[in-house]
């Protein structure tokens, strides 16, 4: 079954880059003219998937408000006979069909994919996590739903971490297939040092089958007393096994202040309207240091 939806998460409080999220979601924090969550959109487009659910919460009602259409704004630039800048608001909005549900509970990641069933009715998915932007040539999202048109099996999006951070993020235990790939039959959330499976972990990306669905519903809390999407994917790993992709692209943390000035840094020096300044700048500025 060809993949066409998606789940954006993006319900988080941002409390790591607080007081920037104090008003205003992490999501719209802006890497140089694009919203964060712009960037995901946009790759899981790339990807072709046409129908996007983002999962957000009270106090996000700006994330919707980007995706929706503008009269004012669009009648001004026409007045104004910005063109350009007209066809690219535009663009904004029919990128895909983007709908929006709040997880009205913090009750962790799991719970929030939970509140997808009906959007998802019976067909697989791409989850694509709102802190996580991924730039590169191949959209990561698009190559994990090749992995799954090939093997028929949930996927997830692993990258090795430092040993010494493993215990913040996932541990999976993997088998080398092909290439990048590797199958996937066990995983933990958030390890001590004696249950640490592999330096693999899952960072942002995902394509999950139907069954997920009823698999979190009998999902207990873990971490954090939190029902842990990690938790619901092992049982899938376990029973069936998954496979994992360690996808090209760099990963930017948008949760993380470090992460956020790497990413802006990063795509302005490749911006085609202040890549060639910034850099001049970048370059003045070094020699301060």
């Amino acid at each position: 079954m060809k993949i066409t939806k998606a789940i954006i998460p993006a319900a988080g409080l941002g409390t790591r880059v607080l007081p920037a999220t104090k008003a205003m979601p992490k999501e719209m924090l802006p890497i140089v003219d694009k919203p964060s969550i712009q960037y995901i959109v946009e790759e899981a487009v790339a990807s072709g998937i046409t129908d996007i659910l983002i999962i957000t919460n009270r106090g996000k009602g700006i994330i919707e408000d980007h995706f929706d259409r503008s009269p004012q704004l669009e009648y001004s630039l026409e007045l104004s006979g910005k063109a350009e800048m007209l066809e690219q608001l535009r663009a904004i909005s029919d990128m895909a069909n983007i709908y929006t549900i709040r997880q009205k509970e913090t009750k962790g990641l799991g719970h929030a994919i939970s509140r997808a069933k009906t959007f998802a009715n019976g067909e697989p998915v791409a989850v694509l996590y709102g802190d996580d932007v991924i730039i590169g040539e191949h959209p990561a999202c698009g190559q994990l739903i090749e992995a799954y048109d090939k093997y028929g099996l949930g996927v997830v999006g692993v990258k090795e971490v430092p040993p010494e951070d493993i215990h913040k993020y996932s541990s999976l235990k993997v088998e080398h297939l092909e290439g990048r790939i590797y199958k996937c039959t066990d995983m933990v959330e958030k390890p001590d040092k004696d249950h640490v499976l592999s330096y693999f972990s899952i960072l942002g990306r995902c394509v999950l089958p139907p069954e997920i669905f009823d698999i979190l519903e009998r999902t207990k809390p873990g971490v954090g007393g939190e029902i842990q999407l990690t938790d619901a994917m092992r049982e899938l790993a376990v029973t069936k096994g998954m496979t994992a992709v360690d996808f090209e692209g760099v990963r930017y943390d948008m949760g993380n202040k470090l992460g956020i000035l790497k990413a802006t840094v990063e795509v302005a020096l490749n911006h085609p309207e202040v890549g060639q300044g910034f850099r001049n700048y970048l370059k003045e500025i070094s020699q301060t240091l």
